[in-house]
């Protein structure tokens, strides 16, 4: 799979009875036989989730406060990718069309990603790095944890593995939140803008719907509704140990499941996917 990254998506009413990766009326005649199972978008919006917050978290690379830093993003970003990958292909693999996880990533619109809005909104600074790394991370961990016991055997054994990951994401993002919200009056204050700023989009983290509902029946997938709780009890106490509180819940901006996006995330698509467009079937 190249590295340029970035997806598309279609809103759908239904997003199980019809196709909402390619709003392809004969594509939706597959999925309502059952040729195409409701898992495959369970999979993918997975998958979206962390290709695109790989990618945005890999403009740090350069840019972290320190080089050490620079390095442990990277990584961090990498195993994003990692997960990413595999989901896609195993996404790919269930959707039984021929598409690999390159053409999901590359060769898909902007309306056709599924993932959350919450990976996709731009950075203001290092603080809002953290503050999502951490928000998305224990999200990931906790979800990855459950999928570990799904029934699917593939997406339990990628579970498994990339709970070990987002432990270190966790881990690493809790460090920087107690470092930057107990330290200077800036950097309490940066901390506090980026949770302000972020928050309202962690709702949509835990919204169930149609495709959600489906995996969780079949033991596939995890309702997100049962994960709220326990996320919001170790976000809690990372934020009480790094003299942070949790803004009040109020607007809850949503629709990125649906292929509704922030208008950030067209340009970021475009230059993920510019390089794999503009010579198609490259390989190096």
């Amino acid at each position: 799979m190249n590295t340029g990254l970035v997806a598309n998506g279609v809103v759908a009413n239904d997003p199980v009875a019809n196709d909402p990766v390619t709003n392809d009326p004969v594509a939706d005649d597959v999925v309502q036989t059952g040729a195409v199972p409701a898992s495959f978008r369970y999979v993918l919006r997975l998958g979206d989730d962390a290709l695109v917050a790989a990618q945005r978290l890999c403009w740090w690379a350069t840019r972290a406060p320190q080089l050490e830093e620079d390095v442990a993003l990277a990584n961090i970003a990498l195993d994003l990718l990692g997960q990413a990958r595999a989901l896609l292909d195993h996404a790919g693999r269930l959707e039984g069309r021929g598409r690999d996880e390159d053409a999901l990533a590359f060769l898909r619109d902007d309306r056709e990603f599924t993932n959350v809005q919450l990976v996709e909104v731009a950075d203001t600074d290092f603080a809002a790095a953290v503050t999502r790394l951490l928000l998305f991370g224990v999200y990931q961990d906790l979800l990855y944890r459950r999928l570990a016991d799904s029934t699917d055997p593939v997406l339990a054994a990628l579970a498994v593995k990339s709970a070990k990951e987002t432990a270190y994401h966790v881990d690493h993002a809790t460090t920087w939140t107690v470092r930057l919200g107990d330290g200077t009056e800036e950097s309490h204050r940066r901390m506090r803008r980026a949770l302000d700023d972020l928050w309202p989009y962690t709702h949509e983290l835990f919204t169930s719907d149609a495709v959600a509902a489906r995996a969780a029946a079949d033991g596939t997938g995890v309702d997100p509704a049962t994960l709220r709780a326990p996320w919001r009890e170790r976000i809690t106490a990372v934020l009480g140990e790094a003299n942070l509180t949790a803004p009040e819940d109020g607007w809850a901006p949503t629709g990125g499941r649906d292929g509704l996006h922030t208008e950030a995330f067209g340009p970021f698509i475009t230059q993920m996917q510019g390089l794999h467009r503009a010579h198609p079937g490259a390989r190096w």
